[in-house]
């Protein structure tokens, strides 16, 4: 039961997360993800969705999930080893696999999710030794699910390295320091594209470190996957190192549908023994059929459509020159994430207010987030936003940001 002392500290935890500013609110959409959407009754413009490749509500896409619950119904009241594996699971692991690279691929109920399973499986596995001690590289600004990830592996038998955002001559001394510890296996981890910055990871760099000492190399795509390189690959892709990651987890959630479900992909053998072992695989629902006959068809909507990423690459370009242009401080780079830089939390939390009211849906983001002092806006550009969608959303940002002070 609640005791008054659990009501209190959750009460209080509440009133002090509204006085800092960091109570989250969840604005209620009455239409469909895309590049304009309902809030409320009134129509704003959408730049704050991973709808990257304007997918959510494509109407092949959505055909996909009529056909899923027509033919193979709702869910499948199972996980996957009991009886909740169909031949669509199989097709599209090995769709994914074919497209990414990859020996094999295991789908997971999120990307979150996928990459606890890794983590929690690879480093706690004994393999049948009693002593043993592994030894993580983890990039500083890694997204929460690799944080939490390593947070699930057992302390006495893992060392946590983290080396500052991007460095790869810090790791590779850190691993060059290790050389002649007793780990069992070491593990660098990396997002793909760092979802608060919108920046590509040096994979080439960290592919050749890898080599170098031997480590096991992770990468979380999520934000890369269907929205970069020339087939949609994702940032290994783009960056010339595709197949060559050793484990690639990422989303059916963001730029392929929109929806619910992630993965991991790498050699045969690891994939079998994710089967075989990992909790979060294991005793986690199949995802339902309506979003595997979805996700298959927003691959064959990239297949047949690649124009979507050139057109997202030119939208993202665009609007990264244009605010420039504005006077606004933003980052360079070539991902879908642009933002906007602002330093103070409360500028950050007036202006996405204002914007809102003026009709244009963007997020604000600031500490603890992102480090203090570097609060900011996350613009997300999609494929399916026309360039008048981009002109009237830099004109709403040009003039809430001189009603702000923020540019001149």
């Amino acid at each position: 039961m609640y005791t008054s002392d659990l009501l209190k500290n959750i009460t209080d935890d509440l009133a002090a997360l509204r006085a800092q500013g960091k109570y989250k609110t969840e604005r209620l959409l009455t239409s469909s993800q895309g590049p304009e959407v309902e809030l409320a009754g009134k129509k704003v413009l959408m730049f704050a969705s991973n709808n990257y490749l304007g997918l959510c509500n494509h109407p092949k896409v959505v055909a996909g999930a009529q056909r899923g619950l027509t033919e193979y119904g709702y869910g499948l009241s199972s996980v996957r080893f009991i009886c909740g594996t169909q031949e669509l699971h199989r097709q599209l692991e090995q769709r994914l696999a074919k497209f990414l690279g990859a020996e094999d691929v295991i789908l997971y109920s999120t990307c979150f999710m996928a990459n606890l399973g890794f983590f929690a499986t690879i480093v706690n596995e004994p393999f049948g030794q009693t002593d043993w001690k592994d030894a993580i590289y983890s990039d500083e600004l890694n997204h929460a699910s690799i944080i939490d990830g390593l947070k699930v592996v057992k302390k006495q038998n893992v060392e946590k390295r983290i080396y500052p955002h991007g460095n790869i001559a810090e790791l590779d001394r850190l691993l060059t320091e290790d050389a002649n510890a007793s780990f069992r296996h070491r593990i660098i981890a990396s997002d793909g594209v760092f979802s608060m910055e919108g920046e590509l990871a040096h994979l080439p760099e960290l592919v050749a470190v890898a080599e170098k000492h031997q480590a096991l190399l992770f990468i979380d795509d999520a934000h890369g996957t269907g929205a970069l390189g020339k087939n949609g690959a994702g940032a290994p892709e783009v960056l010339g190192v595709h197949g060559k990651i050793d484990v690639l987890s990422g989303t059916l959630g963001k730029a392929l549908g929109g929806a619910l479900g992630g993965f991991l992909a790498g050699k045969q053998e690891l994939i079998d023994l994710l089967r075989q072992k990992s909790r979060a695989y294991l005793f986690s629902n199949s995802l339902p059929p309506s979003m595997l006959t979805a996700t298959l068809a927003a691959l064959d909507v990239l297949e047949q459509e690649p124009e979507r990423i050139q057109q997202l690459r030119d939208n993202a370009d665009y609007f990264r020159r244009e605010v420039a242009a504005r006077g606004f401080k933003t980052l360079e780079g070539q991902h879908a994430i642009v933002p906007v830089m602002l330093g103070e939390a409360s500028v950050a939390q007036e202006m996405s207010k204002r914007l809102l009211a003026a009709g244009l849906y963007v997020v604000g983001l600031w500490f603890p987030v992102v480090p203090e002092g570097t609060a900011r806006l996350r613009f997300q550009l999609s494929a399916a936003h026309s360039r008048g969608h981009i002109d009237q959303a830099l004109e709403i940002l040009g003039k809430v940001g001189k009603e702000l002070n923020v540019i001149r």
